[in-house]
C-alpha cells in the first residue's frame, strides 16, 4: 500500500496542535475535534515530513513533538519538499495564495482551514485552480466528517422529521466567519439544501478579535432562506453565553445538535439522544482517512469544496445585507455585493 507524505503550513493551534498558541486564544487542543498534525499521525499510511511557520517557538515545539523538518517560509517548504497531501492552516487572508502555490507544486490533496478565504474572488480562484489541476481541495468543516452528523443527515433525508418547516442556528461568541462557517455549512449538510437568500444585521459591539487587531469578525442576527423556501434564523451576538445549537424543525418532530450530541424530539412525545460513540475517530481523523481513500482511487471524496465556497458566500451575503439595512440579498451575489471582505482570522 502506498505511503503518503504530508506537510503542514501553519503550525499553530489547529495545524500543529500547539497548546501555547491555544493559550493565546483561550482554547484547549484537547477540546478540538482533531488537529491537522494528529489526523496525519493517527493514520498508519501518512507520514508527516515537514511543516512551516514564521514563529520560531512553534517550529521548535513542532520538531520536538514530531521529528519533522520545519521551515520559516512556506515557499521554501514547497520548493525543497515533496508532498502528496498538505494542510493550509494559516489565517484566511493567505489561503488563496498558498493553495494556488500548492496546486502549482503538483500536490494532489490540499486540506485547507475554514473559512475558505476573506473575499469571494479568492474563494472562486481556489476552487477553480484545484478543479482545473485535478487537485482535491478539502475544507475543514469537521461536522461533514462527524459520524452523528452523517447519521442525522441520512435520518432527515429518509423523511423521519416529516416535511422540514424551519431551522435555527445559535451560538454565543459571534464570529460569523470563524464559527458561523461551521454552523451554516452544517445546516446545508443536514438539510441537503443550499442557501439562496440572506437578510442580516451585524453585531457591531466592537468585541476584540482573539487573533489580533487586524481581524474583525462580528456576529449578528438574521435569516437564511434555503432551497424549497426553508427559513433558518440566526442568533449569534458577540457577547452572548448561550451554547452553540442547530435546531431543525419538521412536521413530525425536531432535532437539536451541538458539536457532539444529537437530540431528537418527536411531536408524539418520544425522544432519542445520540451520544458520540466512545471510540469514534475525530472528524479530522475521518477526513484524513477519506483523503487517503481518494488518493488510492478507491472512493470519491464525499464533500465538494464548492459547497464550502457557497457557505462563505452566505456569510458575505450577511455582510452585504447589513450594509443595505437588512434587505434580503440573493445568492449568487452579484456586483458590489461580491466585494465585501470578511476579515476573519
Amino acid at each position: 500500500m502506498t505511503q503518503y507524505k504530508a506537510g503542514i503550513i501553519g503550525l499553530g493551534f489547529i495545524g500543529g496542535g500547539d497548546q501555547i498558541s491555544g493559550d493565546a486564544l483561550g482554547q484547549q487542543v484537547v477540546n478540538l475535534d482533531g488537529t491537522h498534525v494528529a489526523g496525519y499521525e493517527n493514520h498508519p499510511r501518512v507520514d508527516v515530513v515537514a511543516g512551516s511557520t514564521r514563529d520560531p517557538g512553534r517550529r521548535e515545539r513542532f520538531e520536538a513533538r514530531t521529528g519533522a523538518r520545519t521551515y520559516e517560509q512556506w515557499s521554501e517548504l514547497l520548493e525543497k519538499e515533496s508532498f502528496d497531501i498538505i494542510s493550509v492552516a494559516t489565517y484566511a487572508p493567505y489561503h488563496a495564495e498558498i493553495v494556488e502555490a500548492c496546486v502549482d507544486a503538483g500536490i494532489r490533496a490540499i486540506y485547507c482551514e475554514k473559512p475558505i478565504a476573506t473575499r469571494l474572488s479568492d474563494a472562486d480562484r481556489m476552487v477553480e485552480a484545484c478543479k482545473k489541476a485535478g487537485s482535491l481541495l478539502v475544507l475543514n468543516h469537521q461536522r461533514r466528517f462527524n459520524s452523528n452528523c452523517r447519521r442525522l443527515r441520512d435520518y432527515i433525508a429518509a423523511g423521519e422529521l416529516g416535511e422540514l418547516t424551519s431551522a435555527n442556528l445559535q451560538w454565543g461568541n459571534g464570529r460569523l466567519g470563524n464559527v458561523g462557517t461551521h454552523m451554516i455549512d452544517g445546516l446545508m449538510m443536514l438539510t441537503g439544501r443550499k442557501v439562496t437568500r440572506v437578510s442580516g444585521h451585524l453585531d457591531l459591539a466592537g468585541k476584540p478579535d482573539c487573533r489580533g487587531d487586524e481581524f474583525t469578525d462580528p456576529g449578528g442576527w438574521g435569516t437564511l432562506v434555503l432551497e424549497g423556501n426553508l427559513r433558518a434564523t440566526v442568533d449569534a451576538p458577540d457577547y452572548a453565553t448561550m451554547p452553540g445549537i442547530k435546531t431543525i424543525n419538521g412536521t413530525l418532530g425536531r432535532t437539536l445538535t451541538n458539536q457532539a450530541e444529537v437530540t431528537i424530539e418527536k411531536w408524539d412525545g418520544s425522544t432519542e439522544l445520540w451520544e458520540p460513540p466512545p471510540t469514534s475517530p475525530t472528524g479530522m481523523d475521518r477526513a484524513v482517512d477519506e483523503i487517503v481513500q481518494h488518493l488510492d482511487g478507491n472512493a470519491e471524496f464525499p464533500y465538494d469544496a464548492e459547497e464550502g465556497r457557497l457557505t462563505f458566500e452566505a456569510i458575505v451575503g450577511f455582510h452585504a445585507s447589513h450594509h443595505r439595512d437588512g434587505q434580503f440579498v440573493d445568492l449568487p451575489l452579484t456586483g458590489e455585493d461580491r466585494n465585501h471582505e470578511v476579515l476573519s482570522g
